[in-house]
């Protein structure tokens, strides 16, 4: 009978990280399908079985050996209170997968100013371990309590304070909420289960899909500019030129003219673009990356 081929079983967090995930992996070279109402997606890796999973969740079955590797943020990786080889860090620029931090909140007029003023407060949140923790580091005790949703407007009536998650504070000020102090601020992050990282074939693999992955994220806010320089343009282009590591300079059939490739944060691009011609630089070409490998 032929051996089974083997195959790394990675999770993919299902909600609110879902549809970035999707794209990252896209950017990253692969070709992951979710169907409607499926658990199971479809990847072009024959060596890959991916499954949804709730991000809250992800770090226990990652721990206890379900699934070889999976992303999730750190926040749920602490509150899990799971034992896992964390291999990358994958914050990005996009949606869900910038940073967010978990706050400390009360209503505006509260008497609580600071971390020791929570002493004896009854607090919600939907991170219980993770809260404790932070009160056994201010030395501080308080009656914390799980919330089922809607902790924001549970202040002043149903709770003295909160720890909540946000990523641009509308809600807290939505809700007359301030912030007294930051818990954690928490990225995706690439863990895997130590026994898996353990084993040859499978650390190769992950390795491998955390080098694309972070490519993919290092190209996701640069773009490649290339154009062409008169030789004695060169030092004043050059001049001008940001570059994420040092320009590549060919030399043209014309001795006179040389072309420079590099790459650039997008955002610097349409004020470099007009200097840069400016300058003397001519057929200037933006393209855009899917990756840069270090």
């Amino acid at each position: 009978m032929a051996k089974k081929p083997a195959r790394l079983r990675l999770g993919l967090p299902k909600g609110s990280l879902q549809e970035t995930t999707v794209k990252l992996f896209k950017l990253a070279g692969f070709v992951l399908r979710i169907a409607s109402r499926s658990y199971y997606p479809d990847i072009d890796d024959p060596e890959i079985e991916c499954i949804l999973i709730r991000a809250q969740e992800m770090a226990r079955y990652v721990q206890q050996g379900v699934l070889d590797a999976g992303i999730t943020g750190v926040d749920w990786t602490i509150e899990n209170r799971a034992k896992v080889k964390e291999m990358a860090d994958l914050r990005a620029p996009w949606p869900n997968y910038n940073p967010v931090r978990w706050i400390v909140a009360v209503k505006e007029g509260s008497p609580i100013k600071k971390p020791k003023d929570l002493q004896g407060a009854r607090i919600a949140t939907e991170v219980i371990n993770l809260t404790k923790r932070y009160l056994r580091q201010h030395k501080v005790k308080a009656h914390v309590e799980f919330s089922w949703g809607a902790t924001e407007v549970k202040p002043p009536v149903l709770a003295d304070a909160i720890v909540d998650v946000t990523e641009t504070g509308s809600s807290l000020r939505a809700n007359n909420l301030r912030v007294i102090d930051t818990v954690l601020e928490s990225t995706p992050r690439f863990i895997a289960n130590t026994d898996a990282y353990a084993d040859a074939w499978k650390r190769q693999k992950m390795e491998r899909i955390v080098l694309l992955l972070e490519g993919a994220i290092r190209a996701a806010d640069r773009v490649g500019l290339m154009m062409n320089v008169p030789e004695k343009k060169l030092e004043a282009v050059l001049g001008i030129l940001p570059a994420l590591g040092t320009p590549t300079i060919s030399h043209l059939a014309d001795p006179k003219w040389v072309a420079i490739n590099t790459v650039v944060e997008e955002t610097v691009v349409t004020e470099l673009l007009p200097r840069l011609r400016e300058s003397g630089a001519r057929g200037l070409v933006e393209y855009p990356l899917n990756k840069i490998i270090e």
